[in-house]
């Protein structure tokens, strides 16, 4: 198409040196179709008038411009560090949050949630017999436990490992092929789905492996269950996560330590060695922090900005999930800063337990349902803080298409995508979507997201700034906008 319009434009500039005078006396050509401005329909024109649409261009550049989002985000990962649900870390967030939020002139609540409280403990494995071995050696294998896991003895455990690509062939093996041993589920990440922008689909297709895999291998008889660490990037990093507890140790080993063993494997017989020895302590309690920046006009109407306070312990929870609400914070610093005021409530939520079972927005749908007919609607950041593209989008064609000008507010850098999604696009506003609250989440450039996503390198240096910017650009000039839209979105 560029081509074709780059030929068309060449073909004008010559003619019209050619010949100047039949150049002058000719109508010019009529732009391309494809370059055309998008008319306003008449119910845009109503919901954006022209003062809202500069003031949603000022918080745009506003947000732009500012690093407060980034101080935020480098005090939860710098001088907080990891927040597991249950910690004293993650209560010191909750406090850090609540306070930077009243500092602003928001109304704070602490939400009470109960959280599980899982802690790691010693992870050890090497292999020490498999094919053709050095007499008196063994081979370390890199491995992390996952949430949920069971431990083994303070000594650990030895077994024979056995292999296996999927659940089917789990199946095919029998309670005979795996009772009394390891199983290793050996599934791949889909890196070139991944660097085609669709690293979400290959992460779906491999993580329910590491959620399930360790049910489906006690129920024939295993030991413990052990997977192929979901992620992208292969630096020989255990990626952690959650996994149904189901009373045996599980854990993630490396990509490079998985190819291993399976190498091996096809050899002959694989014995490992395992210790696994996490704790499940009581449960604790944890706190959603929610702060309210009240509307001047419909203050019972509700426009939620929100992200993930706890994060794994492994690294620092940077890009899972700090970035999220470090720009949701933003939203409410840009507007106090510029006097600007909601005319519906904007409430900024820090949630609790994303990562551990959900127990925080479980919490608060349970709590607040009766209220969803006043929720306007409710945004999530929890993919990263890479380059944001737009928007995924559970809502009606109708209030897609009225959005648009808002969209093109965010036209100048990039972020203009709005991706109909048939499932809630963030796990703590699925109550809220499953409700009939229409629900956004931040759409990132993903590319490079599950290189770090729950394991120790998932710190603040993967945080690009100028990036991390115009994510807190794009909360901020959507949120405003469905707080000052003159109708709410339609359901």
């Amino acid at each position: 198409m560029r081509t074709v319009y780059a030929r068309c434009q060449f073909s004008v500039l010559l003619f019209a040196l050619l010949s100047p005078a039949v150049a002058q006396n000719q109508p010019k050509p009529a732009p391309p179709r494809f370059a055309a401005i998008p008319q306003m329909t008449p119910a845009q024109q109503e919901n954006f008038p022209t003062q809202l649409l500069d003031e949603l261009t000022t918080i745009r550049d506003a947000a732009l411009a500012d690093e407060y989002a980034y101080h935020q985000l480098a005090y939860l990962t710098e001088n907080i560090g990891p927040r597991p649900s249950g910690s004293a870390q993650a209560k010191a967030a909750v406090d850090f949050v609540a306070a930077q939020m009243r500092q602003l002139g928001l109304e704070v609540q602490l939400e009470e949630v109960k959280v599980p409280h899982w802690v790691r403990g010693a992870e050890t494995a090497e292999l020490i017999e498999y094919p053709g071995q050095p007499s008196g050696t063994s081979q370390k294998i890199v491995l992390t436990a996952l949430g949920g896991s069971t431990s083994t003895a303070a000594e650990g455990l030895t077994a024979d490992v056995v292999v296996v690509n999927s659940f089917e062939e789990l199946s095919k093996l029998g309670r005979n092929g795996v009772a009394g041993k390891i199983v290793l589920y050996k599934e791949l990440f889909d890196k070139q789905k991944a660097a085609a922008g669709l690293a979400f689909v290959a992460y779906g297709e491999a993580v329910r492996y590491r959620a399930m895999g360790g049910k489906a291998a006690a129920d024939l008889g295993a030991v413990a269950s052990l997977v192929r660490s979901v992620g992208n990037a292969d630096y020989r990093l255990p990626h952690t996560g959650f996994s149904v507890p189901v009373g045996i140790p599980q854990g993630a080993v490396t990509a490079e330590d998985a190819g291993l063993i399976a190498h091996l494997a096809s050899e002959g017989k694989v014995r490992m060695h395992l210790t696994l020895t996490p704790q499940k302590l009581p449960d604790a309690v944890g706190y959603n922090v929610i702060a309210d920046l009240k509307g001047t006009e419909h203050p019972e109407q509700l426009v939620i900005l929100s992200g993930h306070l706890d994060s794994w312990d492994l690294g620092t929870g940077a890009i899972d999930d700090g970035a999220g609400v470090a720009v949701a914070m933003e939203t409410a610093e840009i507007l106090q800063r510029l006097h600007l005021r909601p005319k519906r409530t904007l409430r900024v939520i820090a949630w609790m337990d994303e990562e551990s079972g959900g127990a925080g927005s479980q919490t608060y749908t349970k709590e607040h349902t009766k209220d969803f007919p006043n929720h306007v609607a409710a945004i999530e950041s929890d993919s990263g803080a890479a380059h944001p593209l737009g928007f995924e989008s559970k809502v009606t064609p109708a209030a897609a298409d009225l959005l648009r000008p808002v969209l093109n507010v965010l036209q100048s850098f990039g972020a203009t995508a709005l991706e109909p999604s048939t499932y809630p696009p963030g796990a703590d506003i699925a109550g809220m979507s499953d409700g009939g609250v229409p629900a956004l989440g931040l759409l990132q450039d993903g590319r490079t997201y599950f290189n770090y996503h729950h394991t120790a390198a998932d710190t603040l240096d993967k945080v690009v700034p100028a990036e991390l910017r115009e994510n807190a650009a794009a909360m901020a000039v959507m949120g405003y906008a469905l707080t000052n839209m003159k109708n709410p979105l339609p359901r």
